[in-house]
């Protein structure tokens, strides 16, 4: 199973959106520009390493970095069943999910890179890594400097990331040392993240949280502060003001998705770090990490994916095929690029209806198929109209409503039985 992670501050490199600028998802750029009313684009391909080191500007690119990439990986087919960002990465996971619609995404992190900016400038601070170390003695190493300094990240086993006042971050520092740290390094960040001095941009987070629509993620995605998976959109103000200053339990959420089954761990934004923190936190041999930062590695992406494709043909090849067997399945893809709605006969399928009702504690109501001819109209992306090209019956829709979707993205799944009407064209999607 599939697993998606997202970066957070500190990933962003000066001209981390070259690579990206003749690729078509590079159109996002241009969108967040007008959404935003700013030059995102000079962020991604201009600014220097100092300037993308401000709050305000490093969350931004990263963001809008990450989700170029996200783009990119979704105009392949490829879906993950669960989510997770690091920090600033879990409203990137928002965004992929459908929780959060872009332009919400986009307003709700420029505010909190503003917010978190202002809370910096106030009270100095500043974030330490901490290398070669348990976490209780880490902890125990800032209880001892007596000041203002706390964990903030638990990134993986021996590497914990503290955070505070710069005096009593450095007096922590040096207890940790003391305690068998093998390294403590800087952070390239511009405040003390995820600790109590983060609290007046809290403040004004919760009042950009409480005029944001928040909707079911699909799939579900796991929240930094409890490393828990949370499909109720009425959680999710709570955890992201939660999570500004609380540490971000990110061993804890690898080995969460790990227990829910994910095996394949894709990176998708600027650096490679949570790649790193995965294969330092799960377990060898039962877990593969890769990380896409650039249009180049789609390919590995494609060739690992791949990879277990064959694998289990290979093994359903193995099993006697009968009755049972008789019915293939089909994906239906979207034509265009835009916000799918789908056709009113068709909107019991889609996945909000259900997560609604098991969020009510209730029984989600039945989802008949509902047949579906060649040429029929599934839903639109935008104005452009989503057509299937098979016969069959319409057994789920893989999208929310609203939830912006790109070319050659599925959007619905089909059953096709023997004796159905020739369904084949030249744009079957695969099985």
């Amino acid at each position: 199973m599939l697993a998606f992670t997202f970066p957070g501050q500190g990933s962003q490199r000066a001209g981390m959106g070259a690579s990206w600028v003749d690729h078509d998802s590079f159109e996002l750029v241009a969108h967040a520009s007008e959404v935003l009313d700013l030059d995102v684009a000079a962020l991604l391909l201009d600014a220097d390493q100092e300037t993308l080191t401000r709050t305000e500007n490093a969350q931004l690119a990263t963001f809008v970095a990450s989700l170029v990439v996200l783009d990119a990986t979704e105009r392949l087919g490829i879906e993950p069943a669960f989510c997770a960002g690091h920090s600033l990465g879990e409203y990137t996971a928002l965004v992929a999910t459908g929780a959060l619609s872009l332009e919400e995404g986009l307003r709700l992190v420029q505010e909190r890179g503003a917010a978190m900016q202002d809370a910096a400038d106030q009270t100095a601070g500043s974030m330490l890594a901490v290398l070669g170390l348990d976490d209780d003695a880490v902890e125990s190493a800032c209880l001892r400097a007596e000041g203002d300094v706390w964990v903030a990240n638990f990134n993986a086993p021996g590497q914990v990331t503290i955070a505070g006042a710069p005096e009593a971050l450095e007096r922590a520092a040096e207890i940790a040392r003391g305690l068998g740290a093998k390294r403590v390094l800087a952070f390239p960040v511009g405040g003390a993240f995820h600790t109590p001095l983060m609290a007046p941009a809290r403040d004004r987070l919760r009042k950009a949280l409480a005029g944001t629509t928040f909707r079911g993620p699909e799939p579900v995605v796991v929240a930094n502060v409890d490393a828990r998976a949370h499909a109720d959109p009425a959680e999710w103000p709570g955890l992201l003001s939660a999570q500004l200053c609380g540490p971000v339990r990110w061993r804890q959420s690898l080995a969460a998705l790990h227990g829910a089954g994910a095996r394949t761990f894709v990176e998708l934004g600027p650096g490679g770090v949570l790649t790193g923190l995965a294969k330092r936190t799960l377990p060898a041999g039962e877990h593969h990490a890769l990380a896409v930062a650039a249009p180049a590695d789609l390919e590995a992406l494609v060739d690992h994916l791949a990879g277990i494709a064959r694998q289990a043909q290979a093994t359903a090849e193995a099993v006697p095929t009968g009755a049972g067997f008789h019915l293939t399945e089909r994906l239906v893809v979207s034509s265009a690029t835009g916000p799918f709605s789908a056709e009113p006969a068709f909107t019991h399928l889609a996945p909000r209806i259900q997560v609604a009702a098991r969020h009510a504690g209730q029984e989600p109501p039945p989802r008949p198929p509902a047949p579906v001819a060649v040429g029929d109209l599934i839903g639109r992306a935008g104005a452009q109209e989503i057509r299937s090209p098979f016969a069959g019956t319409l057994e789920g829709i893989l999208v929310l409503e609203g939830e912006r979707v790109v070319t050659g993205q599925p959007v619905a799944w089909l059953r096709v039985g023997e004796g159905a009407p020739d369904t084949q064209t030249s744009e079957e999607a695969p099985r």
